[in-house]
């Protein structure tokens, strides 16, 4: 009888919902996700790879979305901007009160920030709750559905490159072809070439540079996942193994730390940081659950030329010049290995060890004292544990592994709500300048799991719906030398950044101060140096259109003082639900390329633009895509750079002549 009771009152509450949110709902089908993505993770040093592999899976969401009324913990886990307390009370709502009516139900889950409501709101669904079977043969092949997609790039210009300097001509394209058959299902082929890359000719018959193959079985009797082929992996805060994705400081701040265990096929255009084999996860029991994983594949290397062995390992994926093609594929590296994890109500443990090896002595060149504690040999290993607890306002998690030659790394979370209003958030890191790890990715400020220790702390304020606040500190101790960094130094960054929304209206402003250390000039001692960086950005919604204005300040004071910005504008419209178009426009002044600013811009399918810029100059394009019926869709993106200040574009073979480049992307796809 409660539980009729509580029923009825949240469908009384629902529509409440519904007829005080309606507006607020349509008004973001005008502002695409990858825009509010950007504002949530809006770090200059994130990896370009980790974005790639992150809007991979975004993108894969949008189209094929999550069902609210059947997901899983480890659907809602792909949606990296959830936290862990997030995603338990997203499944919690709908164990208490039955499957949802209507997305707008997740207005009511008190933990759900304005962003991240937006955010979800184009990857999930609320349908029907279907019987899940094990699929039969026939109905695979009879039901499933394909797609195909072809991307190209034409560039209105040449580089110096083009004249003989590069293999092959400046036009980039890909393929990306896909199989699937519900969530059970999923297989793929994508090819790649870069701008430059030879394409069938001597150096390269088999057409592309890049091919990545896979296939993926989910959720079939114990077995809970395969691939066979191409694929990534991260387990636990990603310490000692995570070639997946990984972000910057604020949205670890907004995930809360929370640790994963993924399998996940690569599919992208990215032609490092994959592994390639066979990755199985099996259920055991009741919350256990154990992954295996073996990996054979040829990488890139540059080698030295006395005795061959390995100088350094690349991850560039460019083979455009003779030099570059002599690098390909010349190494080939092993890696086996197997994870274990129990989950069971508030609590999970885990533990992964692998072994890796290279056909070749890696020996870094040493003679840049930095270097002496970069991994080497030709034997590695890595083994780590993962914990974490959580109650309704408390939760920890954590990762401690070692690596080859005795080196330690943990890294520990402690988050505490103390009302749904706000939540607060310590991190520390303790990394050995002795670990070696060669998958890992994780939480830092230098920017590798290897010589650091620091102390993050954080905090998320709401106290209303339509006001959010976050900020942290973090101060980071770097023990041994780095690049450009000849002795013990360390590092502070603060960051803050309030948003406010008003029906149509946001308001956003952000301010970030680093403070690091670096060689003097005449590299006789360390010098402190500052980096400001500032943003102010107001956006009006309607139902089908959307504008947004954007001003970007920048100041350092690393080798000259150095200061500029940059004032960009956005606009968006959905003349259909077929047809849509944007329209960016910004100029921008900087001293140099210390003061350089940033900005986002719509992109194809699977792909990002996140340019950086310096110097003075103007940068617009325009973004269109039409859907015809539901098999076709095609994109076509134009975008220009326009430089006051110079007469030429970059420098060595990618230089171009003038101080204008313009570029054309068109996207098709079909599906069938």
């Amino acid at each position: 009888m409660m539980k009729s009771n509580a029923r009825i009152s949240l469908k009384i509450l629902v529509l409440s919902v519904s007829l005080f949110y309606p507006t607020h709902l349509s008004a973001q089908e005008a502002r695409r996700w990858e825009a509010l993505f950007f504002e949530l993770n809006n770090d200059e040093e994130s990896e370009t790879s980790s974005l790639e592999n992150t809007f991979e899976v975004l993108c894969d969401l949008e189209e094929h979305p999550v069902n609210l009324n059947t997901a899983t913990r480890e659907d809602l886990e792909q949606l990296s901007f959830l936290s862990a307390s997030q995603i338990e009370d997203i499944l919690e709502h709908v164990h208490r009160y039955g499957s949802m009516k209507s997305t707008n139900e997740l207005a009511l889950i008190e933990s759900l920030d304005h962003q991240r409501l937006a955010l979800l709101m184009f990857f999930v669904y609320a349908g029907e709750p279907a019987k899940r079977d094990f699929p039969k043969l026939k109905n695979v092949f009879q039901y499933g559905k394909q797609e195909l997609l072809l991307t190209a790039k034409f560039p209105f210009y040449e580089r110096r490159g083009d004249h003989g300097g590069y293999l092959g001509s400046r036009y980039s394209h890909s393929f990306h072809y896909t199989f699937r058959f519900a969530d059970y299902v999923k297989a793929g082929l994508t090819g790649a070439k870069d701008s430059g890359e030879p394409f069938f000719n001597r150096y390269n018959k088999w057409g592309y540079d890049h091919y990545s193959f896979y296939v993926q079985l989910k959720n079939m009797g114990v077995l809970k996942t395969l691939v066979v082929g191409r694929y990534r992996l991260k387990f636990g805060m990603g310490l000692a193994m995570n070639n997946d994705f990984s972000f910057g400081k604020q949205v670890t701040l907004s995930s809360l730390g929370r640790p994963d265990h993924v399998v996940r096929a690569h599919s992208s255009k990215s032609s490092s940081n994959y592994l390639q084999g066979a990755a199985a996860t099996i259920r055991l029991g009741n919350g256990l659950d154990a992954t295996t994983f073996v990996s054979w594949r040829k990488i890139d290397a540059t080698l030295d030329g006395e005795d061959g062995t390995i100088a350094t390992l690349l991850k560039t994926g460019y083979h455009r010049t003779e030099s570059e093609w002599l690098r390909k594929n010349n190494v080939a590296q092993t890696l086996l290995g197997a994870n274990v994890v129990y989950k069971k109500n508030r609590f999970h443990a885990g533990m992964t060890g692998f072994y890796t090896s290279f056909s070749r002595m890696l020996r870094p060149e040493i003679s840049r004292r930095y270097k002496e504690i970069y991994p080497s040999g030709n034997h590695f290993f890595n083994f780590s544990v993962d914990y974490g607890y959580r109650t309704q306002q408390l939760t920890l998690s954590g990762e401690t592994a070692v690596g080859k030659g005795g080196g330690l790394a943990t890294l520990n979370t402690l988050s505490y709500q103390p009302t749904g209003a706000l939540t607060l958030m310590l991190l520390h890191r303790f990394y050995s300048y002795r670990y070696q790890s060669l998958f890992s990715e994780s939480f830092s400020d230098g920017g590798y799991v290897r010589n650091e220790s620091g102390l993050f702390a954080g905090l998320t304020w709401r106290p209303s719906y339509q006001f959010l606040l976050t900020a942290y500190t973090d101060y980071a101790y770097f023990p041994w030398m780095r690049y450009q960094v000849s002795a013990t130094s360390h590092g502070w960054d603060n960051f803050v950044q309030g948003s406010w929304q008003l029906r149509r209206w946001q308001l956003t402003g952000r301010y970030r101060l680093r403070i690091r250390q670096r060689d003097n000039l005449e590299k006789t001692a360390l010098s402190t140096y500052r980096e400001h960086r500032a943003r102010l950005a107001v956006s009006y919604q309607r139902s089908i259109w959307e504008a947004r204005t954007q001003v970007d300040f920048s100041a350092s004071d690393l080798k000259q003082k150095s200061m500029g910005y940059m004032v960009s504008q956005n606009f968006g419209v959905n003349f259909s639900e077929k047809i849509q178009a944007s329209a960016f426009l910004g100029y921008f002044n900087t001293d140099d390329y210390d003061s350089r600013v940033y900005s986002y811009e719509r992109s194809p399918l699977y792909s990002f633009s996140f340019p950086v810029f310096y110097g003075e100059g103007i940068r617009y394009g325009l973004f269109c895509r039409a859907d015809f019926g539901r098999k076709w869709m095609f994109i076509m993106r134009l975008s220009t750079s326009n430089y006051f200040d110079r007469s030429s574009i970059s420098s060595g073979l990618q230089q171009i002549d003038q101080s204008h480049a313009t570029d054309l992307d068109l996207q098709l796809r079909w599906k069938f």
